[in-house]
């Protein structure tokens, strides 16, 4: 029997009313990691492991807990036996967000309620493969029948966003996120071939190429920029000096480092600000930890961990310098240390300005906080310290077709934590007032806040 009914995850009473009431609401899906060329051309999936299992890290880290051998995993096994082993960890999974993630999709999307596994393996991968034959199960088909009203991919500044350009007729909007962090990791090996790519010679060449894209993806649409830090840098030396000892070889100090970074990202965010973006900043992995493995198959395979750093005095004093200027603008915090939780939950409360509510955001349990423990928590700390009934709520953070029941997931577990509060007499039972501040975290707010 399928675990997949109409109180999983609730066992609130006012949980489910709440849950009933939101439950249809369309998905915006302000980050994600989709391939616009996948959806510009409208991309038909081979099987079931190409849908389930191609790209997807969070399962490849299990599977080789799981002890399967890397041939199977992002090798050039069979993809079938590929699928039998990802089927022969699912029972593995008890308590892994991903039991519940891949049972959701394949009731969601296939009627299928048998549990995955060694014995099912079989069935389930033919019913897979034969619907995803159809028409409907193409990548703009799964889209549509997913109720997305609105993804924001995420981008490089060098992209042409051609593929963009061709989706302006498509129901859903599909619209670029600036994410400038090959322009912006000076220390990087990949950062003297990015610039050189690019075409700049100097700082000032560099600064005006960035502000000429950040111009060009608001044409496109572009509302959000995204940036990925290990650490928050702040320090106020001087960038181009650092910018000119980088490219001629010569080794950085850390302050240069932090120096060039702060820069450029006070650069950016000026812009963002000028143009009524969203800046997100993702704080705290550690990221390409095995060597051997990352020379083997690079970033983005499951090799990243959580970062254990001090952010609290760098972030206060990034934003405060910004907001100094009048120019801070509308920011989503995450963290991947929940031990940062109540640190972020309470710079939110430092920056806040009218008219934007929430203007600043404690963003969504991000990747290894995307599980019911990370969401309750990140959710208990925003009510705690600030106001859950302005948070912009769930995104997928996916590079899955697929992923969209997350949605579905993290709605149940918010009715399910709200309910609870009213059934334990900590917030009384008005519907209506609870209806509103329920639809608001799962769609309306992230509307209003993005003006989508």
């Amino acid at each position: 029997m399928s675990i997949i009914n109409d109180n999983f995850m609730i066992k609130s009473e006012t949980g489910k009313k709440l849950y009933a009431m939101v439950k249809d609401l369309p998905i915006i899906d302000y980050h994600c990691h989709l391939s616009p060329k996948q959806i510009a051309e409208d991309y038909k999936f081979r099987n079931a492991f190409d849908l389930f299992l191609g790209g997807d890290h969070y399962k490849w880290r299990q599977l080789r807990t799981n002890g399967v051998p890397e041939e199977l995993i992002t090798g050039n096994a069979d993809e079938y036996e590929k699928f039998k082993a990802f089927a022969a960890t699912m029972p593995m999974l008890i308590g892994n967000p991903l039991y519940h993630w891949t049972h959701l999709e394949l009731k969601r999307y296939f009627d299928i309620d048998e549990p995955l596994n060694e014995d099912t393996c079989e069935m389930i991968w033919n019913i897979c493969n034969e619907k995803l034959a159809l028409p409907e199960f193409s990548a703009q088909n799964l889209i549509k029948r997913s109720n997305v009203e609105v993804i924001c991919t995420t981008d490089d500044p060098a992209d042409t966003l051609e593929y963009h350009a061709q989706m302006k007729d498509f129901s859903t909007k599909i619209l670029p996120t600036f994410r400038p962090d090959k322009a912006v990791e000076i220390a990087n090996d990949t950062f003297i071939p990015y610039i050189e790519m690019i075409g700049v010679k100097t700082y000032d060449e560099l600064v005006a190429w960035i502000v000429s894209r950040i111009e060009f993806f608001a044409s496109m649409g572009c509302r959000l920029s995204d940036h990925a830090m290990g650490y928050v840098p702040f320090a106020t030396g001087d960038a181009a000096a650092a910018f000119e000892k980088r490219m001629n070889g010569e080794a950085l100090t850390q302050y240069e480092i932090d120096s060039f970074k702060t820069a450029i990202f006070k650069v950016c965010a000026k812009e963002y600000a000028r143009l009524g973006w969203t800046m997100q900043i993702h704080i705290g992995a550690l990221r390409n930890n095995n060597k051997r493995m990352f020379e083997k198959l690079g970033p983005d395979t499951g090799f990243d961990s959580i970062n254990d750093l001090a952010i609290a005095e760098p972030l206060s004093a990034f934003m405060n310098n910004l907001e100094y200027d009048d120019c801070l603008p509308k920011t989503i915090l995450y963290t991947l240390n929940p031990k940062d939780n109540y640190v972020l939950g309470t710079m939110l409360g430092n920056f806040q300005k009218a008219p934007t509510a929430g203007k600043i955001q404690f963003g969504s349990g991000w990747w290894f906080n995307d599980q019911r423990d990370g969401m309750v928590n990140q959710m208990c700390s925003l009510a705690n310290l600030g106001m859950i009934s302005r948070f912009v709520g769930m995104l997928t953070d996916s590079r899955s077709f697929v992923s969209y029941p997350r949605h579905e997931y993290f709605r149940r577990i918010l009715c399910n934590l709200i309910g609870t509060w009213v059934d334990d007499g900590e917030y009384p039972a008005d519907m209506k007032a609870l209806e509103k501040i329920v639809a608001g975290v799962c769609y309306y707010n992230a509307k209003n806040y993005f003006n989508f």
